[in-house]
């Protein structure tokens, strides 16, 4: 379980679709020009969330919609629908040293934590949705236009 910036893209993505979407067609040129990063990587991200049901992708004159109500997409759908590390938060370094009484027992002493700790992660994953986020996103855009 690692987060890239996969998770963050997707995030974008949604909110952009949603802020966007009312007026003009959603690309992943204009979403790429949004993200700042280039339309084949914003396609792969896109073709993810799709495959998780996230999103629909209609060829020509479509462009992409979401496929569920925000408050229904969860930070932890997102996750599960773009990472491809998701086993395991923490790694360990390699090539201990086994004559080194630490080094030995340092798995022992931290593997109960870590598990505990990721399995945290995804709980907190699921109590934050798309919504969410576009919400914050309006209040900050209108924000913006007062201070104008």
């Amino acid at each position: 379980m690692q987060v890239s910036t996969k998770f963050t893209i997707a995030l974008h993505i949604l909110a952009a679709t949603e802020y966007f979407g009312k007026d003009q067609k959603i690309t992943s040129e204009l979403l790429a020009s949004s993200i700042g990063s280039n339309p084949v990587i914003i396609r792969n991200i896109m073709g993810s969330l799709r495959n998780a049901g996230l999103i629909e992708i209609k060829r020509g004159p479509g462009g992409i919609t979401i496929s569920r109500p925000l408050d229904q997409i969860t930070f932890y759908d997102v996750y599960e629908a773009v990472e491809t590390n998701k086993d395991t938060l923490f790694h360990f370094h390699d090539d201990l040293n086994p004559n080194c009484p630490v080094a030995r027992n340092m798995h022992g002493a931290l593997d109960g934590k870590l598990t505990e700790i990721q399995r945290q992660f995804g709980e907190d994953l699921k109590r934050f949705t798309v919504g969410d986020v576009v919400r914050d996103l309006y209040r900050n855009i209108e924000g913006e236009k007062k201070i104008s």
